[in-house]
This record gives structure tokens, sequence and C-alpha cells, in this order.
């Protein structure tokens, strides 16, 4: 049971939002899975100094997408490297894979296309944890992405 929540802490996921075009993906190791207005979901969380963060206001769409361990390397660089700074796709050499709404890549075992359905912002007062307000300092917390799962595709 509890390797179900180490999907995102310990293996990491993608998170891409855009086009083929015009996309970006980040590493990330923060999120959820559940059921929420009777549909399947995932919350995803997003700090506004990131590239994604615009893609993610921007798109009404998303995917949040697993590897396998030999990909660990591709998926430190995607988090570790801006996208406003190089082309992550080209440097990670992950290639990507059109879905129309949004993307992924050919070397994901599984991707969640998802349709994003709210947002807001974390709001440090709401944070009850000291641990939490500390892990901000004077920096915007992240953005609460919830995005009904539309589709699960399967390498």
């Amino acid at each position: 049971m509890n390797e179900i929540f180490s999907l995102f802490n310990d293996k990491w996921a993608l998170l891409s939002a855009g086009t083929k075009d015009k996309h970006n993906s980040m590493t990330i190791s923060w999120g959820g899975m559940g059921t929420l207005w009777n549909k399947p979901f995932v919350t995803v969380y997003v700090r506004p100094n990131r590239h994604t963060y615009s893609f993610m206001n921007e798109n009404d769409y998303f995917t949040v997408s697993f590897y396998p361990e030999e990909y660990r390397n591709a998926l430190t660089l995607m988090g570790s490297k801006s996208g406003r700074d190089i082309d992550k796709d080209a440097a990670s050499g992950l290639k990507v894979k059109d879905l129309g709404k949004a993307v992924t890549y050919e070397e994901a075992e599984v991707t969640l296309l998802c349709k994003k359905i709210y947002f807001q912002d974390m709001n440090k007062e709401n944070m009850l944890l000291d641990s939490a307000k500390d892990f901000y300092g004077d920096e915007a917390p992240h953005r609460i992405f919830i995005g009904e799962v539309v589709e699960t595709i399967r390498r």
C-alpha cells in the first residue's frame, strides 16, 4: 500500500503543459491522486518562479508522467534546469509525444492526461505547521492545480 505514496516522492514524475510546439516540463515530487466531485483527479504544486507555471496557467490540459528508473538522470535535468535557458527536451534525450491537448514523452511508462478543473495559491496564513511556513521564507508559496484525469496512457 505504501508504494502508491512513493510514486511522487521517491519515483518522481514529469509535469508537462503546453503544445508540441510550445511547452515546458518539470520534475515534480509533490502530488496526489484521488476522487473529487465524482471524478478521478491529480493534484500538483508549482511555484510562481518556475517556467512551467505560466504554461499551467495558460493551458487547459496538462500531463503527469512516470518513468522507469533508467531515466532518473533525465528527470534530474528536467527538474534542475530551466526551459527559459535551455532546450530541456534535447538536453534530457527524452522524445516528445504529442497528445493533441498536451504533451508527454515516448519513454513514459504511464501518462495521466488531465483537464485543469481548479487552481488556488497556497496561503501561508493557512499553514498550520511552522516548518511549512519556514519552507518558503519570503518566497511566494506554490499554486495548487487540480486536474481531472481524462485519459491514462500506458506504454
